[in-house]
């Protein structure tokens, strides 16, 4: 049986809605952040070194990194009508997006994460306000721009189609669905997203994302 190892408010919610689409037996080995760093705990380090989450076991082969989990279960899994037919224009869409989640638009959304955690963290009452500088500074620098060019992009992009790749719900879908949560709630534009939120709106109301809020909790780091 799959054994997903899920940590609390991460990245392993979006293989916890796939595995529920794809209707497998899985069981989840639950893990919970150290409630100072944030961090998983040490334990996870016995299932994979980087002792990251996700990672799923399936009889002797553990996987690691959201993508590849998604496309090894797409793979062996029955979720071929989850992945469009190789060369076509929503293939090659699904592979961008299955690419942009991680590689384009999480790295600025986790900056202003930390951002947000050196503004609010505990130190003496002199040093607030250099640590509330440093904080802007880094929002100003490599997030604020950087949110407002993904916003526009994916604004685009979902006006042309339903969802990420076309008309059908793809394995970018789930892949793009963290990062678009953590749009949703970290972005000083929700306003100008109608795009987004449609379609962020669209995987919420499906059942098996539901089922997986219900089994893993909450999605995001407050």
């Amino acid at each position: 049986m799959i054994k997903l190892h899920h940590l609390e408010r991460s990245r392993s919610h979006r293989v916890l809605w796939l595995l529920e689409e794809l209707g497998v037996p899985y069981e989840i080995v639950e893990y919970k952040r150290n409630h100072e760093t944030l961090l998983a705990p040490p334990s996870l380090t016995k299932v994979h070194p980087l002792g990251k989450s996700p990672v799923i076991t399936d009889g002797d082969t553990t996987v690691a990194e959201s993508g590849a989990i998604i496309e090894y279960l797409a793979e062996r899994h029955g979720g071929a009508n989850l992945v469009p037919a190789v060369g076509t224009a929503e293939h090659q869409r699904c592979r961008y997006f299955m690419h942009y989640a991680e590689g384009s638009l999480m790295p600025p959304l986790l900056i202003k994460l930390i951002s947000s955690k050196i503004r609010s963290a505990k130190v003496p009452f002199f040093a607030k306000p250099i640590t509330a500088k440093v904080a802007d500074n880094l929002s100003a620098s490599l997030v604020t721009g950087a949110l407002i060019k993904h916003t526009a992009f994916l604004e685009s992009e979902l006006a042309q189609r339903q969802w990420m790749c076309g008309d059908h719900m793809t394995i970018a879908d789930v892949q793009m669905s963290y990062p678009l949560e953590a749009l949703a709630s970290r972005s000083d534009a929700g306003t100008a997203m109608p795009n987004i939120l449609r379609v962020l709106n669209a995987m919420r109301a499906r059942p098996a994302y539901q089922r997986a809020i219900e089994r893993g909790g909450p999605i995001m780091i407050d």
